[in-house]
Parts: C-alpha cells; sequence; structure tokens
C-alpha cells in the first residue's frame, strides 16, 4: 500500500509540475504589450517605455531605465543604474546590470539569453570596492545563454560590445575588453581582461584569449586555440599556443575582398613570413614591404602592415608566432 502511495504521489506530483509550466508558458504567451506580470518586482521609481510586457517573477530596480517594446521573460532581472534601449529581448534567467556604482547601459534590438549575466562586477582582483564601473553594448547584438560580460575594473575605463555581434552559449567577456562590431564568437571563447577584437574577427569554439592581446579584423581564430600573442588583421591561427597559419581567405572571399587584394595579401605574408631567404630580419622584411611598388599603395597590404608593427609598439605583447618563421 505504501509503494502505491508513493508512485501515486509521484505520478500527482508529475502532473501538477507539467501543468504549472503548460500555465506558465499560456501565460507568457498571453502576455500583451504593455503588461506588466502580478507576480514582478518593478520599483515605482524604475522608468518604463511603452509597450514593454514584464513576464512572471522579473525584478526591475529602482534606478533602471526599459526602452519602447522591450520583453522580460520569466525570471530575468534588472538591477542598479541601467538602461536598456528600445526592442531588447531578456530571455528566462538573464540578468542585466548589478547594484554597483557605475552604469550598464544597452543599446537597441539586443537579445540577453537564458541565464547570461551582463554588466556586473569584474573578477579583478585590483577593483576597489565602491569605484565606478561601466559597461557599454551597441545596437543588434544577440547574446546567447550563459554568457558573462562584465563592466570596467576601474572608472576610467569602459568595458564596450559594438554592434551586430554574435556571442554564442557560454562566452565569457572580462573587465575592460573592447569588442567591435559584427563579431562571432562561437561557444566558450573566453576573453581575459582588456582584449581588444576588431571588427568582423571570427572565434571557432573553446578559444582562450590572453589579457591584453589584440585580435585584428577579418581574422579567425581555430577551435581550443590558446591566444598569448596579437592576431594581426586578415590573418588565421590555430594551435595549444596559437601560430600564424596564413590568411582568412574563406573570410576575405566572404566579405567581398577583391581577388587582386586578396592576391596582393598573400604576396605581402608570403615575403614577410615566408621568404626565399633568411639572411633579412623581420624588421628589414616589413621595411622591405612597405618599400615595394606595387604593393604599398595597395591599402589592404598597408593596413596589414601596420596591424603588425603596432603589436610591437609600447607594452603590446607581439605577434602569434609563425611556425617556421626564423626572423628575429
Amino acid at each position: 500500500m505504501c509503494a502505491l502511495m508513493k508512485v501515486g504521489s509521484k505520478r500527482l506530483s508529475c502532473v501538477l509540475s507539467s501543468l504549472n509550466s503548460l500555465s506558465l508558458r499560456r501565460f507568457c504567451s498571453t502576455l500583451a504589450p504593455g503588461s506588466i506580470h502580478p507576480t514582478a518586482i518593478v520599483h515605482p521609481n524604475a522608468v518604463l517605455g511603452q509597450g514593454i510586457s514584464i513576464g512572471p517573477f522579473c525584478t526591475v530596480g529602482s534606478t533602471v531605465k526599459v526602452g519602447n517594446g522591450c520583453q522580460l521573460y520569466p525570471g530575468s532581472h534588472i538591477f542598479g543604474n541601467s538602461e536598456i534601449g528600445e526592442r531588447c529581448v531578456l530571455m528566462t534567467g538573464a540578468v542585466v546590470g548589478d547594484d554597483l556604482p557605475g552604469r550598464t547601459l544597452l543599446g537597441c534590438n539586443n537579445i540577453i539569453g537564458h541565464h547570461a549575466v551582463v554588466g556586473v562586477k569584474c573578477q579583478d582582483l585590483k577593483y576597489k570596492s565602491g569605484d565606478e564601473c561601466f559597461l557599454e553594448v551597441g545596437d543588434n547584438n544577440d547574446i546567447r545563454e550563459h554568457t558573462s560580460i562584465h563592466r570596467s575594473s576601474k572608472s576610467s575605463d569602459t568595458t564596450v560590445i559594438g554592434n551586430n555581434n554574435l556571442i554564442m552559449g557560454s562566452c565569457h567577456i572580462a573587465h575592460d575588453c573592447k569588442i567591435g562590431n559584427n563579431i562571432i564568437f562561437a561557444n566558450n571563447t573566453l576573453l581575459a581582461g582588456h582584449v581588444v577584437v576588431e571588427d568582423y574577427a571570427h572565434t571557432a569554439g573553446a578559444v582562450v584569449v590572453h589579457q591584453f592581446c589584440h585580435v585584428g579584423s577579418f581574422s579567425f581564430i581555430g577551435g581550443g586555440s590558446v591566444i598569448a600573442q596579437d592576431v594581426p588583421k586578415y590573418m588565421m591561427v590555430a594551435g595549444e599556443r596559437a601560430e600564424l597559419r596564413g590568411l582568412n581567405l574563406e573570410g576575405l572571399r566572404r566579405h567581398g575582398f577583391t581577388a587582386q587584394e586578396i592576391r596582393s595579401l598573400q604576396t605581402a605574408y608570403q615575403k614577410i613570413f615566408m621568404p626565399a631567404e633568411i639572411s633579412k630580419g623581420f624588421d628589414e622584411r616589413l621595411a622591405d614591404m612597405e618599400m615595394r611598388e606595387e604593393l604599398a599603395h595597395i591599402s589592404v597590404v598597408c593596413s596589414m602592415v601596420q596591424s603588425i608593427r603596432d603589436s610591437f609598439e609600447g607594452k603590446r605583447r607581439g605577434i602569434c608566432k609563425f611556425r617556421h618563421w626564423n626572423g628575429s
């Protein structure tokens, strides 16, 4: 009899759970624009735009501003001094902002995925409690589930995310990073503090980038790579300690680079990293490239050479090594 009662109790619990889940889905699907679910906690001082829908068990803090047409799915939260642009969507479990000095700013048309955490305190031990810290996110970004994006580590800096980026699940963008536009970070791409990623860069999955590294525009990082030095523009790197593996040819073609531009980049790459004779040092080969009449006037070649030179300026970390590179 006891066993039968236990089985019956389990079945009843499953049925009730299914009914509750079904009711919640129905409730969310019928939540009209401009409506706030009665279980949501919305501070009376929060500034809400028109046509906002706020689902069950959401939280909106006292200094929050939410733009027109935003949707907060069940169990999503906005804290601290946070401003959310128009038509943003927070999926279930998403958290934006933190009760810290400073600000979190999101542009328009951003999607914050399930259980993503955006605009919270950094993990830098140098951060001093009470210091202002900042995050600015542009427009049209798709930030997927379980991603974390942290505010800056000091008041004089800002973590910045540009526009039109796809940041896949379980990525991490640490304090003071500068992320450009039209970038794709595949799952589990992890950026340490102060990393700079330029427009149209693309990472495969499980990539780790050392602090203060720069990743150039239109570059590609192979899956499972560890980036300990800069990745120059237009190049492809891969490896446990990533090495240059040539140009990102497929990426260049997809983004409309002409055949002449690609051929010129290939010639320049070969002259710099794969010379027929290795009597000249690396700086000499760069200088020779800048003097070549047939290449010096081509803007993409000049941009690539300048990207390489910049990586050796100041406190920059240099570039990823070429696996057969014999230069200095």
